[in-house]
């Protein structure tokens, strides 16, 4: 059974390396100034509406999100590890999903029982023989990571999940970043940190890169179910940081097989859509 994982310290109590500038400023800020800081933050995120709620609690009471002072911090040497990990698992599941749907070979060769996916109700027997461009299913992953102390490893990574339909979560990363950038600059004046802020950018390309043949500026639109979705800030959010319309499904239409979005001008195509609504809930 895997052990807890202390990030900071290792098992004989020593600093780890990657957190030694961390907690030489830890040790010589004064408490009460981070605590007048962490206040501010909260401040700040009531005030810009990043909530999020989780349903079943209090009704979906919306929550603010959850902000720590004290960070994780990955060594590049771990996260090119880690990286080049995950791009893999990536597309093994991509593989994966294609196999399913043709030749299905991994249930042929007895790796996997037929009823297992075949009766799931996710799968969806449309799919089956539909090439899809570049045979990329998935084209955004969210895959949760935990980390533990193993017989052999010490703080090994382990994958608790694959987000592949409708992964959240990224808006509130980067808000996080901007925060600790703007309450604690000194601690990123100690070391190198890797940006994230360019996320919506390659988000975007992603995005562009499935639209149709033929399309030299595609017009991309992010699909919400609306304000009272939990997650509702992060598609606001994504959709103004990488300039594009936010729609709801009553602001699409179909003509003749290609979808438009409606506008004060008239219809507009759309090329695009990265849709935040999972399957059950989507249009028919």
């Amino acid at each position: 059974m895997p052990a807890a994982f202390d990030e900071m310290n290792d098992a004989q109590g020593r600093v780890r390396e990657s957190y030694a500038n961390f907690a030489q400023w830890m040790a010589t800020t004064p408490p009460e100034v981070i605590a007048r800081k962490r206040a501010e933050a909260d401040l700040a995120f009531h005030r810009v509406g990043i909530t999020f709620a989780v349903y079943g609690e209090d009704e979906g009471k919306e929550r603010l999100i959850p902000f720590d002072i004290v960070p994780r911090i990955i060594s590049a040497k771990e996260w090119q590890r880690v990286e080049s990990g995950l791009r893999q698992r990536v597309k093994a599941l991509n593989a994966f999903i294609h196999d399913v749907y043709h030749d299905q070979e991994i249930i042929k060769a007895g790796r996997i029982p037929a009823q297992q996916i075949l009766a799931n109700s996710q799968f969806r027997k449309e799919m089956i023989g539909v090439d899809v461009p570049g045979n990329i299913y998935a084209h955004i992953a969210g895959v949760d990571l935990v980390r533990a102390d193993t017989a052999n490893v010490s703080g090994e990574y382990f994958v608790l999940e694959d987000n592949l339909r409708t992964p959240s979560g990224v808006s509130y990363m980067l808000e996080d970043r901007k925060m600790m950038m703007r309450l604690f600059p000194e601690l990123f004046a100690r070391q190198a940190i890797a940006p994230v802020e360019h996320y919506p950018d390659m988000l975007l390309n992603n995005l562009r890169s499935v639209a149709p043949v033929g399309s030299n500026d595609p017009n991309v639109v992010v699909l919400t179910p609306g304000q009272f979705n939990s997650a509702y800030f992060e598609h606001a959010f994504l959709a103004q940081q990488m300039g594009v319309e936010l729609v709801e499904g009553n602001d699409l239409v179909v003509r003749d097989n290609t979808v438009y979005m409606r506008t004060t001008d008239g219809l507009r195509q759309v090329d695009v859509i990265y849709r935040r609504i999972d399957d059950d809930y989507l249009d028919p």
